[in-house]
């Protein structure tokens, strides 16, 4: 990896463990290992290197969603759901910094363009993927993801499980039928 590539991945690595406010130029150089005005001279600013950070960490996010839906099975919907929930564990950077990248959208324009159309994406291809291609199937799983990933982050050992995730998602069906 080069400089750049570098400060990219410490970017996105002080974007998990101190979040965008307390991420400073000091604290990139140093997991980067290289110096102040790298920073300046590829990508003009700690904003900006951020900003990219968190477009770049949208995609991995995306990537992750995509991963976890299961080709072919009967019980697809806790399948997703454990592979996600693997996923939390595994890759915990890419989803602390996801986190801090949904709160930050609001105020930053790119990023939000980039994370909707991030969210987009992974919206058609989950419809997609649904049995019959449900458009607001895919709308739900990705809502549905949103807020695990959050609960997760927060508080993992009360996030809900895959198999409490389908029963409790049956239960409000039922209940919302009637």
């Amino acid at each position: 990896m080069g400089v750049p590539e570098d400060l990219l991945a410490a970017a996105k690595q002080c974007l998990s463990e101190r979040g965008y406010a307390r991420t400073t130029v000091r604290d990139i150089v140093a997991v980067s290992g290289s110096n102040l005005a790298a920073i300046n001279y590829h990508y003009r600013s700690k904003d900006a290197l951020l900003a990219q950070a968190m477009i770049e960490v949208t995609g991995e996010a995306v990537a992750e969603v995509l991963k976890a839906f299961p080709d072919e099975s009967a019980r697809w919907f806790e399948e997703f759901w454990a592979r996600l929930i693997e996923s939390f564990q595994a890759n915990p950077m890419v989803w602390r910094a996801n986190v801090e990248t949904l709160a930050q959208a609001p105020h930053l324009p790119d990023v939000r363009t980039r994370l909707a159309e991030g969210q987009a994406l992974a919206q058609r291809e989950l419809s997609r993927r649904l049995p019959g291609q449900d458009e607001a199937g895919g709308q739900v799983l990705l809502t549905l993801f949103i807020g695990l990933l959050v609960r997760w982050q927060i508080d993992p050992d009360n996030a809900p499980t895959a198999q409490e995730l389908a029963a409790g998602l049956r239960a409000v069906a039922q209940a919302a039928a009637g």
